[in-house]
Protein backbone atom coordinates (compact mmCIF):
# COMPACT_ATOMS: atom_id res chain seq x y z
CA UNK A 1 0.00 0.00 0.00
CA UNK A 2 1.19 3.50 -0.88
CA UNK A 3 0.09 6.82 0.57
CA UNK A 4 -1.09 8.75 -2.49
CA UNK A 5 -2.21 12.36 -2.84
CA UNK A 6 -4.36 12.97 -5.93
CA UNK A 7 -4.40 16.67 -6.76
CA UNK A 8 -7.43 17.53 -8.87
CA UNK A 9 -9.19 14.35 -7.81
CA UNK A 10 -12.69 15.77 -8.40
CA UNK A 11 -12.22 16.06 -12.17
CA UNK A 12 -12.91 13.95 -15.25
CA UNK A 13 -9.66 11.95 -15.04
CA UNK A 14 -8.82 12.57 -11.38
CA UNK A 15 -12.02 11.14 -9.88
CA UNK A 16 -11.98 7.68 -11.55
CA UNK A 17 -8.21 7.49 -10.97
CA UNK A 18 -8.69 8.16 -7.25
CA UNK A 19 -11.26 5.37 -7.05
CA UNK A 20 -9.07 2.96 -9.00
CA UNK A 21 -6.05 3.57 -6.78
CA UNK A 22 -8.16 3.18 -3.62
CA UNK A 23 -9.66 -0.04 -5.00
CA UNK A 24 -6.12 -1.36 -5.37
CA UNK A 25 -5.65 -0.79 -1.63
CA UNK A 26 -3.74 2.48 -1.64
CA UNK A 27 -4.36 5.17 0.98
CA UNK A 28 -5.72 8.03 -1.15
CA UNK A 29 -6.25 11.67 -0.21
CA UNK A 30 -7.82 14.04 -2.75
CA UNK A 31 -6.80 17.71 -2.86
CA UNK A 32 -9.12 19.90 -4.92
CA UNK A 33 -10.61 23.40 -4.92
CA UNK A 34 -13.65 22.48 -7.09
CA UNK A 35 -12.46 24.81 -9.84
CA UNK A 36 -13.97 22.54 -12.50
CA UNK A 37 -17.41 22.86 -10.91
CA UNK A 38 -16.91 26.63 -10.66
CA UNK A 39 -16.08 26.84 -14.38
CA UNK A 40 -19.32 24.99 -15.19
CA UNK A 41 -21.23 27.61 -13.23
CA UNK A 42 -19.25 30.40 -14.91
CA UNK A 43 -20.03 29.07 -18.41
CA UNK A 44 -23.64 28.15 -17.61
CA UNK A 45 -23.10 24.50 -18.53
CA UNK A 46 -23.10 21.22 -16.64
CA UNK A 47 -21.99 17.64 -17.05
CA UNK A 48 -24.50 15.48 -18.91
CA UNK A 49 -24.21 13.09 -15.98
CA UNK A 50 -25.29 14.50 -12.60
CA UNK A 51 -22.28 14.95 -10.33
CA UNK A 52 -22.83 14.40 -6.62
CA UNK A 53 -21.19 16.55 -3.97
CA UNK A 54 -17.78 15.41 -2.78
CA UNK A 55 -19.34 14.42 0.55
CA UNK A 56 -21.89 12.19 -1.19
CA UNK A 57 -19.27 10.81 -3.55
CA UNK A 58 -17.01 9.74 -0.69
CA UNK A 59 -19.95 8.36 1.29
CA UNK A 60 -20.99 6.25 -1.70
CA UNK A 61 -17.41 5.02 -2.09
CA UNK A 62 -17.33 4.02 1.57
CA UNK A 63 -20.49 1.95 0.99
CA UNK A 64 -18.64 -0.15 -1.60
CA UNK A 65 -16.35 -1.49 1.13
CA UNK A 66 -13.18 -0.40 -0.60
CA UNK A 67 -10.38 1.47 1.13
CA UNK A 68 -11.82 4.89 2.09
CA UNK A 69 -10.72 8.15 0.47
CA UNK A 70 -10.16 11.39 2.38
CA UNK A 71 -10.48 14.92 1.03
CA UNK A 72 -8.93 18.34 1.63
CA UNK A 73 -10.07 21.59 -0.02
CA UNK A 74 -6.90 23.39 -1.14
CA UNK A 75 -6.13 25.72 -4.05
CA UNK A 76 -2.60 24.56 -4.83
CA UNK A 77 -1.90 27.50 -7.16
CA UNK A 78 -2.81 30.19 -4.63
CA UNK A 79 -2.35 28.68 -1.17
CA UNK A 80 1.21 27.40 -0.99
CA UNK A 81 1.31 27.22 2.83
CA UNK A 82 -1.78 24.98 2.90
CA UNK A 83 -0.30 22.71 0.21
CA UNK A 84 3.05 22.52 2.01
CA UNK A 85 1.42 21.80 5.38
CA UNK A 86 -0.78 19.10 3.86
CA UNK A 87 2.16 17.33 2.25
CA UNK A 88 4.21 17.71 5.42
CA UNK A 89 1.48 15.97 7.42
CA UNK A 90 0.55 13.31 4.88
CA UNK A 91 4.12 12.45 3.80
CA UNK A 92 2.87 10.79 0.60
CA UNK A 93 4.81 8.18 -1.32
CA UNK A 94 3.21 9.42 -4.54
CA UNK A 95 1.64 12.68 -5.71
CA UNK A 96 -0.63 12.32 -8.76
CA UNK A 97 -1.07 15.75 -10.32
CA UNK A 98 -4.28 16.42 -12.28
CA UNK A 99 -4.75 19.91 -10.83
CA UNK A 100 -4.64 21.97 -14.02
CA UNK A 101 -7.19 23.69 -16.25
CA UNK A 102 -7.44 21.05 -18.97
CA UNK A 103 -9.39 22.52 -21.93
CA UNK A 104 -7.64 24.04 -24.95
CA UNK A 105 -10.76 25.95 -26.15
CA UNK A 106 -11.34 27.44 -22.69
CA UNK A 107 -7.70 28.54 -22.57
CA UNK A 108 -8.19 30.43 -25.86
CA UNK A 109 -11.57 31.96 -25.05
CA UNK A 110 -10.32 35.43 -24.09
CA UNK A 111 -7.55 37.23 -22.22
CA UNK A 112 -9.06 36.44 -18.84
CA UNK A 113 -9.12 32.68 -19.48
CA UNK A 114 -5.64 32.71 -21.04
CA UNK A 115 -4.23 34.39 -17.93
CA UNK A 116 -6.13 32.09 -15.59
CA UNK A 117 -4.85 28.98 -17.38
CA UNK A 118 -1.22 30.12 -17.13
CA UNK A 119 -1.52 31.38 -13.55
CA UNK A 120 -3.31 28.23 -12.36
CA UNK A 121 -1.37 25.59 -14.25
CA UNK A 122 2.16 26.93 -14.03
CA UNK A 123 1.91 28.15 -10.43
CA UNK A 124 0.20 24.98 -9.26
CA UNK A 125 2.82 22.73 -10.80
CA UNK A 126 5.69 24.83 -9.51
CA UNK A 127 4.19 24.94 -6.01
CA UNK A 128 4.10 21.14 -5.91
CA UNK A 129 7.73 20.92 -7.00
CA UNK A 130 8.79 23.61 -4.52
CA UNK A 131 6.93 21.98 -1.63
CA UNK A 132 8.39 18.52 -2.29
CA UNK A 133 11.86 20.07 -2.56
CA UNK A 134 11.47 22.26 0.54
CA UNK A 135 10.14 19.37 2.65
CA UNK A 136 12.76 16.99 1.22
CA UNK A 137 10.06 14.42 0.53
CA UNK A 138 11.00 11.35 -1.46
CA UNK A 139 7.63 11.42 -3.20
CA UNK A 140 7.18 10.22 -6.77
CA UNK A 141 5.32 12.92 -8.74
CA UNK A 142 3.08 11.55 -11.51
CA UNK A 143 1.84 14.33 -13.78
CA UNK A 144 -0.93 14.06 -16.36
CA UNK A 145 0.42 15.94 -19.35
CA UNK A 146 -0.74 15.90 -22.95
CA UNK A 147 0.38 14.53 -26.28
CA UNK A 148 -0.36 18.01 -27.57
CA UNK A 149 3.03 19.25 -26.38
CA UNK A 150 4.52 17.47 -29.39
CA UNK A 151 2.35 19.32 -31.90
CA UNK A 152 0.74 17.57 -34.81
CA UNK A 153 3.17 17.72 -37.71
CA UNK A 154 4.88 14.35 -37.44
CA UNK A 155 4.98 13.72 -41.20
CA UNK A 156 4.46 10.04 -40.46
CA UNK A 157 7.49 9.76 -38.16
CA UNK A 158 6.82 7.96 -34.87
CA UNK A 159 7.08 10.42 -32.00
CA UNK A 160 9.24 8.87 -29.27
CA UNK A 161 8.43 8.93 -25.58
CA UNK A 162 9.66 12.35 -24.62
CA UNK A 163 13.26 12.31 -25.77
CA UNK A 164 14.85 12.63 -29.18
CA UNK A 165 18.28 11.24 -30.08
CA UNK A 166 20.29 13.78 -32.06
CA UNK A 167 23.84 14.35 -33.23
CA UNK A 168 25.54 17.70 -32.84
CA UNK A 169 28.61 18.67 -34.81
CA UNK A 170 31.31 21.15 -33.83
CA UNK A 171 32.57 21.16 -37.40
CA UNK A 172 35.14 18.44 -36.77
CA UNK A 173 33.32 15.64 -34.99
CA UNK A 174 29.78 14.60 -34.03
CA UNK A 175 28.42 14.16 -30.51
CA UNK A 176 25.42 12.03 -29.62
CA UNK A 177 22.85 13.71 -27.40
CA UNK A 178 19.28 13.14 -26.20
CA UNK A 179 17.07 16.19 -25.86
CA UNK A 180 13.42 16.75 -24.95
CA UNK A 181 11.35 16.23 -28.07
CA UNK A 182 10.79 19.80 -29.33
CA UNK A 183 7.49 21.22 -28.16
CA UNK A 184 5.00 22.75 -30.58
CA UNK A 185 1.96 23.74 -28.50
CA UNK A 186 -1.28 24.59 -30.27
CA UNK A 187 -3.02 26.51 -27.49
CA UNK A 188 -2.31 28.32 -24.23
CA UNK A 189 -3.31 25.12 -22.40
CA UNK A 190 -0.77 23.08 -24.38
CA UNK A 191 1.81 25.81 -23.78
CA UNK A 192 1.42 25.41 -20.01
CA UNK A 193 2.05 21.68 -20.33
CA UNK A 194 5.20 22.48 -22.31
CA UNK A 195 6.32 24.80 -19.52
CA UNK A 196 5.63 22.01 -17.00
CA UNK A 197 8.17 19.88 -18.84
CA UNK A 198 10.92 22.45 -18.38
CA UNK A 199 10.18 22.78 -14.66
CA UNK A 200 10.26 19.00 -14.28
CA UNK A 201 13.63 18.79 -15.99
CA UNK A 202 15.10 21.41 -13.67
CA UNK A 203 13.82 19.91 -10.40
CA UNK A 204 14.81 16.38 -11.41
CA UNK A 205 18.33 17.66 -12.12
CA UNK A 206 18.69 20.14 -9.26
CA UNK A 207 16.80 18.41 -6.43
CA UNK A 208 16.79 14.80 -7.65
CA UNK A 209 12.98 14.71 -7.59
CA UNK A 210 11.41 11.54 -8.98
CA UNK A 211 8.98 12.57 -11.74
CA UNK A 212 6.89 10.77 -14.34
CA UNK A 213 5.24 12.90 -17.03
CA UNK A 214 2.38 11.20 -18.88
CA UNK A 215 1.73 12.58 -22.36
CA UNK A 216 -1.90 11.57 -22.77
CA UNK A 217 -4.08 11.50 -25.86
CA UNK A 218 -7.72 12.62 -26.07
CA UNK A 219 -9.91 10.68 -23.66
CA UNK A 220 -13.19 9.04 -24.66
CA UNK A 221 -15.74 7.12 -22.63
CA UNK A 222 -16.90 8.11 -19.17
CA UNK A 223 -17.19 5.08 -16.89
CA UNK A 224 -14.69 2.74 -15.24
CA UNK A 225 -15.33 -0.42 -13.18
CA UNK A 226 -15.22 1.66 -10.00
CA UNK A 227 -17.54 4.49 -11.12
CA UNK A 228 -20.17 1.91 -12.08
CA UNK A 229 -20.51 0.71 -8.48
CA UNK A 230 -22.92 3.45 -7.34
CA UNK A 231 -24.92 6.23 -9.02
CA UNK A 232 -23.17 8.84 -6.89
CA UNK A 233 -19.80 7.65 -8.20
CA UNK A 234 -20.64 8.36 -11.85
CA UNK A 235 -17.99 10.28 -13.76
CA UNK A 236 -18.30 13.55 -15.65
CA UNK A 237 -19.56 13.64 -19.24
CA UNK A 238 -18.66 16.99 -20.80
CA UNK A 239 -20.16 17.75 -24.19
CA UNK A 240 -19.99 21.54 -24.48
CA UNK A 241 -17.77 23.29 -27.00
CA UNK A 242 -15.08 24.11 -24.45
CA UNK A 243 -14.69 20.93 -22.41
CA UNK A 244 -16.31 18.13 -24.40
CA UNK A 245 -13.77 15.79 -25.99
CA UNK A 246 -14.37 15.10 -29.65
CA UNK A 247 -15.49 11.46 -29.63
CA UNK A 248 -17.78 11.88 -26.62
CA UNK A 249 -19.29 14.91 -28.37
CA UNK A 250 -19.88 12.90 -31.54
CA UNK A 251 -21.61 10.12 -29.61
CA UNK A 252 -23.87 12.59 -27.80
CA UNK A 253 -24.66 14.48 -30.99
CA UNK A 254 -25.67 11.25 -32.71
CA UNK A 255 -28.02 10.25 -29.90
CA UNK A 256 -29.79 13.62 -29.54
CA UNK A 257 -30.15 14.14 -33.29
CA UNK A 258 -27.59 16.93 -33.64
CA UNK A 259 -25.28 16.75 -36.67
CA UNK A 260 -21.77 15.55 -35.87
CA UNK A 261 -19.70 18.76 -36.01
CA UNK A 262 -16.43 18.20 -37.86
CA UNK A 263 -14.13 21.22 -37.75
CA UNK A 264 -12.60 22.17 -41.07
CA UNK A 265 -11.76 19.18 -43.24
CA UNK A 266 -11.66 16.76 -40.30
CA UNK A 267 -8.15 15.82 -41.33
CA UNK A 268 -6.74 16.56 -37.88
CA UNK A 269 -5.18 13.32 -36.61
CA UNK A 270 -5.03 12.87 -32.85
CA UNK A 271 -4.10 10.24 -30.26
CA UNK A 272 -6.95 8.64 -28.30
CA UNK A 273 -7.35 6.64 -25.11
CA UNK A 274 -10.34 5.23 -23.22
CA UNK A 275 -10.93 6.56 -19.69
CA UNK A 276 -10.57 3.04 -18.29
CA UNK A 277 -7.07 2.88 -19.78
CA UNK A 278 -6.26 6.30 -18.33
CA UNK A 279 -6.71 5.01 -14.79
CA UNK A 280 -4.80 1.80 -15.57
CA UNK A 281 -1.89 3.76 -17.00
CA UNK A 282 -1.69 6.03 -13.97
CA UNK A 283 -1.71 2.98 -11.70
CA UNK A 284 1.10 1.41 -13.75
CA UNK A 285 3.08 4.65 -13.51
CA UNK A 286 2.56 4.71 -9.73
CA UNK A 287 3.84 1.14 -9.48
CA UNK A 288 6.92 1.84 -11.62
CA UNK A 289 8.61 5.02 -10.39
CA UNK A 290 12.00 6.24 -11.59
CA UNK A 291 14.94 6.09 -9.22
CA UNK A 292 16.11 9.17 -7.37
CA UNK A 293 18.57 10.97 -9.60
CA UNK A 294 17.03 9.67 -12.84
CA UNK A 295 15.96 12.10 -15.51
CA UNK A 296 12.22 12.72 -15.88
CA UNK A 297 10.45 9.56 -16.99
CA UNK A 298 8.15 10.35 -19.92
CA UNK A 299 5.51 7.89 -21.08
CA UNK A 300 3.09 8.36 -23.98
CA UNK A 301 -0.36 7.46 -22.66
CA UNK A 302 -2.48 6.56 -25.68
CA UNK A 303 -3.97 3.59 -27.52
CA UNK A 304 -4.10 4.68 -31.16
CA UNK A 305 -4.31 7.61 -33.55
CA UNK A 306 -7.25 8.49 -35.78
CA UNK A 307 -8.38 11.45 -37.84
CA UNK A 308 -11.44 13.37 -36.73
CA UNK A 309 -12.97 12.68 -40.14
CA UNK A 310 -12.64 8.91 -39.65
CA UNK A 311 -14.11 9.12 -36.15
CA UNK A 312 -17.14 10.99 -37.42
CA UNK A 313 -17.67 8.44 -40.18
CA UNK A 314 -17.35 5.58 -37.68
CA UNK A 315 -20.02 7.09 -35.40
CA UNK A 316 -22.27 8.04 -38.33
CA UNK A 317 -22.12 4.50 -39.74
CA UNK A 318 -22.98 3.02 -36.36
CA UNK A 319 -25.79 5.40 -35.42
CA UNK A 320 -27.15 6.68 -38.72
CA UNK A 321 -26.25 10.22 -37.69
CA UNK A 322 -25.49 13.05 -40.08
CA UNK A 323 -22.21 14.93 -40.34
CA UNK A 324 -21.77 18.68 -40.58
CA UNK A 325 -18.53 20.17 -41.87
CA UNK A 326 -18.23 23.43 -39.93
CA UNK A 327 -15.71 26.24 -39.64
CA UNK A 328 -12.60 25.35 -37.66
CA UNK A 329 -12.24 27.73 -34.69
CA UNK A 330 -8.65 26.57 -34.12
CA UNK A 331 -5.48 27.87 -35.71
CA UNK A 332 -4.09 24.54 -36.91
CA UNK A 333 -3.16 22.61 -40.01
CA UNK A 334 -6.18 21.32 -41.92
CA UNK A 335 -4.56 17.90 -42.36
CA UNK A 336 -1.81 16.11 -40.47
CA UNK A 337 -0.41 12.67 -39.84
CA UNK A 338 0.48 11.41 -36.39
CA UNK A 339 2.29 8.34 -35.09
CA UNK A 340 3.29 7.96 -31.46
CA UNK A 341 5.13 5.33 -29.48
CA UNK A 342 3.39 3.80 -26.47
CA UNK A 343 5.93 1.01 -26.02
CA UNK A 344 6.64 1.63 -22.35
CA UNK A 345 3.06 1.06 -21.17
CA UNK A 346 2.63 -1.95 -23.44
CA UNK A 347 5.83 -3.35 -21.97
CA UNK A 348 4.37 -2.84 -18.47
CA UNK A 349 1.36 -4.95 -19.44
CA UNK A 350 -1.19 -2.51 -20.86
CA UNK A 351 -3.48 -4.06 -23.48
CA UNK A 352 -5.15 -0.86 -24.65
CA UNK A 353 -8.80 -0.58 -25.56
CA UNK A 354 -9.15 0.25 -29.26
CA UNK A 355 -11.96 2.09 -30.97
CA UNK A 356 -12.58 -1.06 -33.01
CA UNK A 357 -13.36 -2.97 -29.80
CA UNK A 358 -16.90 -1.60 -30.04
CA UNK A 359 -17.17 -0.12 -26.56
CA UNK A 360 -19.20 2.85 -27.79
CA UNK A 361 -22.41 1.21 -26.60
CA UNK A 362 -21.83 1.98 -22.93
CA UNK A 363 -21.20 5.64 -23.70
CA UNK A 364 -24.33 5.74 -25.85
CA UNK A 365 -26.33 4.18 -23.02
CA UNK A 366 -25.09 6.91 -20.66
CA UNK A 367 -26.12 9.57 -23.17
CA UNK A 368 -29.59 8.05 -23.63
CA UNK A 369 -30.07 7.79 -19.89
CA UNK A 370 -29.35 11.47 -19.32
CA UNK A 371 -30.34 12.95 -22.70
CA UNK A 372 -32.97 15.14 -21.07
CA UNK A 373 -30.13 17.06 -19.38
CA UNK A 374 -28.56 18.02 -22.72
CA UNK A 375 -28.52 21.72 -23.62
CA UNK A 376 -28.18 21.89 -27.41
CA UNK A 377 -27.14 25.54 -27.29
CA UNK A 378 -23.75 24.76 -25.68
CA UNK A 379 -22.69 22.13 -28.23
CA UNK A 380 -20.99 24.47 -30.77
CA UNK A 381 -17.39 25.44 -30.10
CA UNK A 382 -17.58 29.22 -29.80
CA UNK A 383 -14.03 29.85 -28.51
CA UNK A 384 -11.84 30.94 -31.43
CA UNK A 385 -8.06 30.96 -31.56
CA UNK A 386 -7.82 34.36 -33.28
CA UNK A 387 -10.33 37.08 -34.21
CA UNK A 388 -10.08 35.88 -37.81
CA UNK A 389 -11.35 32.39 -36.97
CA UNK A 390 -15.04 31.52 -36.81
CA UNK A 391 -17.00 29.38 -34.32
CA UNK A 392 -17.88 25.82 -35.32
CA UNK A 393 -21.58 26.49 -35.90
CA UNK A 394 -23.76 24.22 -38.04
CA UNK A 395 -25.26 25.72 -41.18
CA UNK A 396 -27.98 23.83 -43.07
CA UNK A 397 -25.90 23.64 -46.22
CA UNK A 398 -23.05 21.94 -44.33
CA UNK A 399 -25.05 18.89 -43.29
CA UNK A 400 -24.37 15.76 -45.33
CA UNK A 401 -25.03 12.07 -44.95
CA UNK A 402 -21.34 11.17 -45.02
CA UNK A 403 -17.98 12.82 -44.53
Amino acid sequence: MKKIVVIGGDGFCGWPTSLHLAAKGHDVTILDNFSRRAIDAELGVSSLTPIASMEDRLSAWKETGHHPITFQSIDIAKDYPALRDSLKTLKPDTIVHFGEQRAAPYSMKDATRKRYTVDNNVSGTHNILTAVSELRLDAHIVHLGTAGVYGYDGDGLEIPEGYLAIKVSNGEEEFAREILYPTNPGSVYHMTKSLDQIMFQFYAKNDALRITDLHQGIVWGTQTPETRLHDDLINRFDYDGDYGTVLNRFLLQAVVGHPLTVHGTGGQTRAFINIADTVRCVALAVDNPPNRGDRVQIRNQMAETQSVRNLAQMVADMTGGQVAMVDNPRNEAAENTLAMSNHSFVKLGLNPIKLSDGLFNETIEIVRRFADRCDLSVIPCSSTWTPEHKPGVVETRSVTETV
